[in-house]
C-alpha cells in the first residue's frame, strides 16, 4: 500500500489547488477522482463549459442585434448549433488537460476511481478494473456538490434536466422553462434566450438573484425581460412531467394560488446545489456531519478527526470555486505549519449574464439588520463614457461605507466588465480602505472602472458626475 503526506480526495478547483499548494511546500501527494477527467464540476460541467457558452452566446447574439449600430451589416448569419457546441467541448477537454499536466509537473499521484474511507488513515479507491489502497498521514475531503431537486420532480436527464445536461444538448430548445432565478438558472437562461430559445424562469421567491443586493436583481429583470426572458416570480412548482419529447410544468402563485401550467420543450432544475459525499464512508473515518449533509469543520477547516480536512462545497458557506480554492490553499499551508487566513466576506459573487452582476460585502438589506450606520453613493453606468462609447448604458455600481469611518463595507455593482471590475473592490476592503481612499486613486479615463471612482465619490459626499 502507497503511503502518501496528503491524499485529497476530488479534484475540483479545491481539490487541484490544495494539491499542488501541497506539493510546493514539500509534501508527498496523492490525488483521487472518481471521472477520467480533472477539474470536478467547475471545469467539466460548471464554471468553464458555461462561461465558453455564455461567450459563443454573446457574440451570436451582437452580431444579430447590435453590430448594426456599430455600422456592422451581416447577411447570411446561421447558427451552428453543433460547432458551438464543440468549441465547448474543446474549451473543457483542453482546460482539464491543463490540470493533468500540472499534476505531472508538481509530482502528484493521480488516483481514478471512487474513494471511500477504510478508516481514518486509509482511503479505497475503486476503479474500473481493481480497487487499490493507499494511505494519508493527513486527507483533505473536497468532493464538490451535485445538483439540487425540488420533493416530487424526478430528474430524468432527457426532457427533465440539470445544467449538467443543459450544457451539453444536442439540439436548441424552441421553448426552455427554468426552475430557479438562481445564478445557474439565469446565466443558463441567457445562453438559449441569446441563440433564439424562449425561455421562461419560474421562481418562488419574488425577485431574482434574491441572496444580492435586492437592486441588482431589480435591474437585471428589467434587462432580461427587455431581452425577452419571461419571468414568474413568488411561484411555486407544484408538478413537472414528461411526455418522452415535451414536458409539462405547473406552477402556483403564492399569493393568489392561481396555478399556471407551462409546456416546453426542456425543463432546466436549477434550484441550488447540495454536498455530495455518497460513498465516501465517512462514518468509517468517524467524521461528523451537520444537519444540511454538509461536513462539519472549525476555522481550520479540520473535522472533528484532526488530521482530516474538508474544503469547498462540501463545508458550509457559499458554493463558489475560487471560495474553495481560497480553503485549498489555506488548508495547505496550515498542514505545513503556516498561519493563513480567509476573510469569508471579502469572497466576491459574480452572475456572468449581460449585464454581469458583481458583489462584495454586505448589503444594505443586511447593514440595516445590523443596524449598522452607513451611508451609500452610486454612480449610473449610462454616465460612463466608456460604456456610452461601447453602447452600454445598463447598470449601476453602488458602494457602501461606514457612516463615521468611511470604510467600504459592500460594493454591489451590475454593467459592463463587472465580473473583472469587482477585483479593485475586493483588494479595496481587503486593505480596509475607505471610499475616499479609493475616489483619490487615479483611473485611466475612459474605463469601465471609472464607475467605481465615481460611486466612491457619492459614497464620500465629495464631487461626483451623478452628484
Amino acid at each position: 500500500m502507497k503511503e502518501f503526506d496528503v491524499v485529497v480526495i476530488g479534484s475540483g478547483p479545491g481539490g487541484y489547488i490544495c494539491a499542488i499548494r501541497c506539493a510546493q511546500l514539500g509534501m508527498k501527494v496523492a490525488i483521487v477522482e472518481k471521472y477520467k477527467t480533472l477539474g470536478g464540476t467547475c471545469l467539466n460541467v460548471g464554471c468553464i463549459p458555461s462561461k465558453a457558452w455564455l461567450d459563443s452566446s454573446e457574440k451570436y447574439h451582437e452580431l444579430t442585434h447590435s453590430f448594426k449600430k456599430h455600422g456592422i451589416e451581416a447577411t447570411g448569419v446561421k447558427l451552428d448549433f453543433g460547432v458551438m457546441r464543440d468549441r465547448v467541448k474543446k474549451v473543457v477537454s483542453d482546460v482539464c488537460g491543463g490540470v493533468q499536466f500540472l499534476m505531472k509537473k508538481n509530482k502528484i499521484e493521480v488516483f481514478t476511481g471512487h474513494g471511500s474511507f477504510v478508516d481514518a488513515n486509509t482511503i479505497a479507491v475503486k476503479g474500473e478494473k481493481e480497487t487499490v489502497q493507499i494511505s494519508g498521514k493527513k486527507i483533505v475531503i473536497a468532493t464538490g456538490s451535485k445538483p439540487s431537486t425540488l420533493p416530487g420532480v424526478t430528474i430524468d436527464k432527457e426532457r427533465i434536466i440539470t445544467s449538467t445536461e443543459a450544457l451539453v444538448l444536442n439540439e436548441l430548445p424552441k421553448k426552455l422553462i427554468v426552475i430557479g432565478g438562481g445564478v445557474i438558472g439565469l446565466e443558463l437562461s441567457s445562453v438559449y434566450r441569446r441563440l433564439g430559445s424562449e425561455v421562461t424562469v419560474i421562481e418562488y421567491a419574488d425577485s431574482i438573484i434574491a441572496t444580492m443586493d435586492a437592486g441588482l436583481g431589480k435591474e437585471l429583470t428589467k434587462v432580461l425581460k427587455r431581452d425577452g426572458i419571461e419571468f414568474l416570480l413568488g411561484h411555486g412548482v407544484t408538478e413537472v412531467k414528461s411526455t418522452g419529447k415535451k414536458v409539462t410544468v405547473k406552477a402556483k402563485n403564492k399569493t393568489s394560488n392561481e396555478v399556471v401550467t407551462l409546456e416546453g420543450d426542456y425543463c432546466l432544475v436549477a434550484v441550488g446545489r447540495r454536498p455530495y459525499t455518497e460513498g465516501l464512508a465517512l462514518d468509517k473515518a468517524g467524521v461528523k456531519m451537520d444537519d444540511r449533509g454538509r461536513v462539519e469543520t472549525n476555522s481550520h477547516l479540520q473535522t472533528n478527526v484532526p488530521h482530516i480536512y474538508a474544503i469547498g462545497d462540501v463545508v458550509k458557506g457559499a458554493m463558489l470555486a475560487h471560495k474553495a480554492e481560497e480553503e485549498g490553499v489555506m488548508v495547505a499551508e496550515y498542514m505545513a505549519g503556516q498561519k493563513p487566513h480567509i476573510d469569508y466576506n471579502l469572497i466576491p459573487g459574480v452572475v456572468y449574464t449581460w449585464p454581469e452582476v458583481a458583489a462584495v460585502g454586505k448589503t444594505e438589506e443586511q447593514l440595516k439588520a445590523e443596524g449598522r450606520e452607513y451611508k451609500s453613493g452610486s454612480f449610473t453606468t449610462k454616465a460612463s463614457g466608456r460604456a456610452r462609447a461601447s453602447e452600454e448604458s445598463d447598470g449601476f455600481v453602488k458602494v457602501l461605507a461606514d457612516k463615521k469611518t468611511d470604510e467600504i463595507l459592500g460594493v454591489h455593482m451590475i454593467g459592463p466588465r463587472c465580473a473583472d471590475m469587482i477585483a479593485e473592490a475586493v483588494l479595496a476592503m481587503e486593505y480596509r480602505a475607505s471610499a475616499e481612499d479609493v475616489a483619490r486613486t487615479s483611473h485611466a479615463h475612459p474605463t469601465y472602472t471609472e464607475s467605481l471612482k465615481e460611486a466612491c465619490l457619492a459614497a464620500t459626499d465629495k464631487r461626483s458626475l451623478n452628484s
